[in-house]
């Protein structure tokens, strides 16, 4: 993973409509909270998009904007949004520019990693987590690093 406190990659890849999306774009108004996960519409994966999705009122009161990652393309990444009534960005890595920017390493070169970042709106880490088979524990360090980090502002 990146260390905290570096700058975080400014990388554009297509969202999930197939428009391009550039992380500074969202990191010069809001935090970001960006989650890689492996596969759409995989148990875990689902289930940490969902856990994101039903906290979102609470990370948007910390000023935060959500942004959900995976190898998968456009056509994908829209079908699991429209399934699961994600209301945030999802990026469609499949050329894996954002996972090696990040350095997300992938589970026995199968599958991409799954982990959480807080970008701060200088475009700095401010907190990583990674647990590859936890889906809630994400959302409860992205809070918890959002929480402290307006304490220390």
């Amino acid at each position: 993973m990146l260390t905290l406190g570096t700058k975080a990659p400014d990388i554009t890849v297509m969202d999930h409509t197939g428009k391009p999306f550039s992380l500074s774009d969202a990191w010069h108004h809001h935090s970001v909270v960006l989650f890689f996960y492996p596969k759409a519409d995989t148990p875990i994966c689902t289930k940490e998009a969902c856990a994101f999705r039903d906290a979102l009122a609470d990370l948007e009161a910390r000023d935060a904007m959500v942004i959900g990652v995976s190898t998968d393309d456009v056509a994908g990444q829209r079908a699991f949004s429209e399934r699961y009534k994600l209301p945030f960005v999802l990026l469609c890595d499949t050329e894996g520019k954002l996972s090696d920017a990040y350095k997300v390493r992938s589970f026995f070169g199968l599958l991409g990693g799954r982990v959480t970042y807080v970008i701060d709106k200088q475009g700095v880490i401010r907190a990583a987590y990674s647990a590859r088979l936890e889906a809630d524990g994400h959302v409860q360090q992205a809070l918890r690093a959002l929480e402290t980090d307006q304490r220390n502002s």
